[in-house]
């Protein structure tokens, strides 16, 4: 089954923290110093914030696999979606490492398919989200933020 995932760039970490442990009635399932994840069942969602990008807003979107298959499934729909997709095999991003395909959408928002292999001791520093045509790599640096 596979898991909606919304990553939020926030100014405030331990504010949007609080308020988003009150929302979802649960706190985060990780806490760094720059970042935080709910894996909340109800509704089914990996949502992320972190203080990464200077700026407030939606990072980007995505759908977690819960498997190699699952992933497969997923990068087979976007490629039907006629996007270009980025693939980062076994990258380290966000505390984890994963398989991960990239794409933009018609409006320019970065989703991004993966599947979690193990957890990371670093945020990471494989590229991010495809933000420009032919480009695999986010200009500002790091990571994917999600």
């Amino acid at each position: 089954m596979k898991r909606f995932h919304v990553h939020l760039s926030v100014k405030n970490l331990e504010g949007s923290r609080i308020f988003y442990s009150r929302l979802f009635g649960a706190e985060p399932a990780v806490v760094r110093h720059d970042y935080a994840k709910w894996m909340i069942d109800d509704p089914r969602i990996n949502f992320a914030i972190s203080t990464r990008k200077g700026r407030a807003g939606i990072e980007h979107l995505g759908l977690q696999a819960d498997s190699a298959e699952e992933l497969a499934l997923i990068r087979e729909r976007l490629a039907a979606a006629g996007t270009e997709i980025a693939d980062e095999p076994g990258a380290n991003c966000c505390y984890a490492r994963s398989d991960k395909h990239w794409a933009v959408d018609p409006q320019g928002v970065a989703w991004e398919a993966f599947h979690t292999l193990s957890e990371a001791r670093q945020y990471g520093d494989d590229h991010g989200p495809v933000r420009e045509r032919g480009r695999a790599c986010d200009p500002a640096g790091g990571c994917c933020p999600g």
